[in-house]
């Protein structure tokens, strides 16, 4: 019994952890809606995750508290880069689109998920240390929540397509790369503020 409660526990903590809009949940949106190299962008998503939290479970967290200065140095580098992919999605909030799958497509989007991954600080507060403190060592935890990391990017990347007929209009558009600018500039903003 003890084994399920970790692996529900596991999956239920990182559920409440992952589906917060986020730069990395509205870049995995935006390419399942354009149905580009949604597979290898969840892939990106689900294994940097399965990473993170197997360091986290394995005890990285104590040695993250040790060195703050790498969380300082990841917000202000991952604020940055936010800005600016935030810009890019207000500037195409003024220019929309409509949904025509094929086109228009982020030609780098393995290197962008790696980045919206890699460079948010918030990622290694979640799985390193929160996770990481919380699991101690306890590994059908840190199972759990890899398995829900992997159901929620399948879920958002492949799901977006049921999305599809109503992002046929250029006003959808509009209205998704205005919320993604606004979570883009306001997150990269806190972060470089914070830090």
């Amino acid at each position: 019994m003890e084994r399920v409660t970790d692996l529900l526990l596991g999956f239920g903590t990182m559920m409440t952890l992952i589906v917060a809009i986020g730069a990395q949940n509205a870049f995995v949106l935006r390419q399942g809606l354009r149905r580009h190299a949604v597979a290898k962008v969840v892939a990106v998503c689900a294994l940097s995750d399965a990473i993170l939290v197997a360091v986290g479970v394995a005890g990285f967290g104590v040695i993250v508290k040790k060195f703050p200065q790498a969380i300082t140095v990841a917000a202000i580098v991952g604020g940055i880069f936010l800005l600016g992919y935030g810009f890019v999605a207000a500037r195409r909030a003024f220019r929309p689109s409509v949904l025509n799958a094929g086109t228009e497509t982020n030609s780098r989007p393995v290197l962008t998920a790696l980045a919206l991954t890699w460079l948010n600080p918030h990622v290694y507060l979640d799985t390193l240390l929160l996770l990481g403190s919380i699991a101690a060592g306890r590994w059908l935890f840190g199972v759990g929540a890899v398995t829900a990391s992997i159901t929620w990017f399948v879920a958002l990347g492949f799901g977006a397509r049921l999305l599809s007929p109503l992002f046929a209009k250029p006003r959808a558009w509009r209205v998704l790369d205005g919320l993604i600018a606004a979570v883009m500039i306001t997150l990269g903003a806190a972060l470089i503020a914070g830090s």
